[in-house]
């Protein structure tokens, strides 16, 4: 079984899969773990999304972290745990939503884009933070709260980030990133997938 540490020092890549049906789950799972990636995000927000995590991790649970990502609620993190889920990706700070994840053995992953967000996050039990949205904030801000934050605590940039924009986000603290639409939205085959999961591989091997 593969462990949250293990994707930090390997490939500290999320794949966030807005989008993705059930059928198209395990080819595109397949595809982006052949690249490189052991962390897959199904947002909440997709069609039928919990039969899409539950296809992940029977077929990959125990070589690539699964889970959910746009989970508001802690009921949602129920159904998500009762999917086979294994990781809670929020796109905001929601403290029931984090203690209810750590009760249930899952990592939590939640949003933030303030420092009280972070802390708040982080005393609640956050496993790692998801800077959201990365696009607005700029690395310059991320260089800042990095300078308080826990050096401990993984913070993961998330929007707006490409191949050719990962070495100034690492020099700013980034410790890895989430990827959406540049790697995966609707309609994309299996091969564009894939070509666009090694371009990101390459783009953060590149400044290893």
């Amino acid at each position: 079984m593969i462990q949250w540490t293990e994707v930090l020092d390997t490939l500290p890549l999320v794949a966030i899969l807005r989008g993705l049906t059930p059928d198209e789950a395990v080819p595109v799972g397949e595809a982006l773990y052949e690249a490189g990636f052991r962390c897959l995000e199904v947002p909440l927000n997709s069609p039928s999304p919990l039969d899409s995590i539950r296809r992940l991790a029977d077929a990959m649970g125990d070589r690539a972290i699964v889970g959910a990502g746009t989970v508001l609620n802690a009921q949602a993190v129920r159904d998500v745990a009762d999917a086979g889920g294994q990781i809670i990706i929020s796109p905001n700070t929601n403290v029931d939503v984090i203690r209810t994840a750590k009760a249930a053995g899952l990592i939590s992953f939640p949003a933030f884009y303030t420092a009280s967000e972070a802390f708040a996050a982080i005393d609640a039990g956050a496993d790692a933070l998801k800077l959201f949205p990365a696009e607005t904030a700029g690395p310059s801000t991320l260089k800042a709260l990095k300078a308080v934050l826990p050096k401990t605590t993984p913070v993961f940039p998330v929007g707006g980030v490409d191949p050719g924009n990962m070495n100034t986000w690492r020099d700013a603290g980034a410790d890895g990133f989430g990827i959406g639409s540049a790697l995966f939205k609707p309609g994309r085959t299996v091969a564009e997938v894939r070509a666009a999961a090694d371009a990101f591989v390459a783009g953060w091997r590149g400044g290893a």
